[in-house]
């Protein structure tokens, strides 16, 4: 049996959640299946820009860059055909269900001056692992969103692997170094206050690293794929909120779902994108804005890894 639903959507606050209720995990015998694509209406918004010459590691971090002294972060991954990936789609509502899955702890990793994945789904008062896969030293600051102001969850060195070499002697010998090596995990406690659900994790050092995170209290979410794709399975009968989920999207696009039993449920969502400038560090196109990198700068930072689009 298959059901078709409408979208409906809705102006939410990025930093709070419904109040979280106590989940009781019991065996499900008549469970149904959502399944979906998520795409993005809209324009895909440009980028985020960031000088190399003004950071640490230039070299190092440059592998990945425009070729013009510039590193980019494009928080949006969109499709040709305006599949959305990388995104968050869950359910409120569901009271008891499927255990969570308790074998892995969520990790983040440190790779070519990026932290991924981008977007991560945790459980409040869990914790993530965090680590170091590049030759440089990165600095992990997490803070919970908040219509007050952001509060620090954690802020702690990430240490490199001690195999990695510690001083490269010139910019060609750190632009060709592409080994990753793990260094000693750090796993942090995330805490976040009553009815706060989202958090940022961000590099002290390499401006450019950022990671996401949403808090679910329930084990009935998914990620979409490269094809913006997802399934949510094994739930149990009933009607919930499905809510998609992407940090710089500010309207919250969600859909009221009726599971019956055994059925599933195929969806296709629509996401509004955001227009206006989302952040300020924004890619311009102003050519004094964008490309006051020296010449001489420019040439010593070589997208060796992966020269970027903006």
């Amino acid at each position: 049996m298959k059901i078709k639903i409408q979208l409906m959507t809705g102006i939410l606050a990025l930093a709070l959640g419904s109040p979280a209720l106590a989940y009781e995990e019991v065996t499900v015998t008549e469970g149904g299946t959502i399944t979906g694509t998520v795409k993005l209406d809209g324009a895909v918004p440009k980028p985020k820009g960031y000088n190399l010459t003004t950071l640490p590691d230039p070299f190092y971090c440059g592998r990945i860059s425009d070729g013009q002294g510039w590193r980019i972060l494009q928080p949006f991954q969109v499709g040709a055909a305006g599949e959305f990936r990388d995104v968050v789609v869950y359910l409120e509502g569901v009271e008891k269900g499927k255990p969570f899955d308790e074998k892995t702890v969520p990790q983040i990793e440190a790779k070519d001056c990026l932290f991924l994945p981008f977007t991560t789904v945790v459980r409040d008062d869990q914790s993530v692992t965090v680590v170091n896969m590049d030759p440089v030293m990165h600095d992990i600051q997490a803070y919970e969103t908040s219509n007050l102001g952001a509060r620090v969850l954690f802020n702690v060195p990430l240490p490199m692997n001690p195999q990695h070499p510690r001083n490269f002697k010139d910019r060609t010998e750190a632009g060709m170094y592409h080994k990753h090596m793990a260094g000693p995990p750090m796993k942090q406690l995330v805490n976040l206050s009553k009815n706060r659900r989202i958090f940022v994790m961000q590099c002290g050092f390499h401006a450019y690293m950022e990671s996401w995170g949403v808090a679910i209290n329930n084990p009935y979410f998914a990620k979409t794929d490269d094809q913006g794709q997802f399934t949510i399975a094994n739930v149990p009968p009933g009607t919930y909120k499905l809510v998609v989920w992407h940090p710089y999207v500010r309207t919250t696009t969600e859909q009221t779902v009726t599971i019956e039993p055994k059925a599933t449920v195929e969806t296709a969502i629509s996401v509004p994108a955001p227009t206006g400038r989302l952040y300020a560090n924004e890619v311009l196109d102003h050519a004094y804005t964008r490309y006051n990198v020296t010449e001489e700068a420019k040439k010593e930072i070589d997208p060796l890894l992966e020269k970027q689009e903006h």
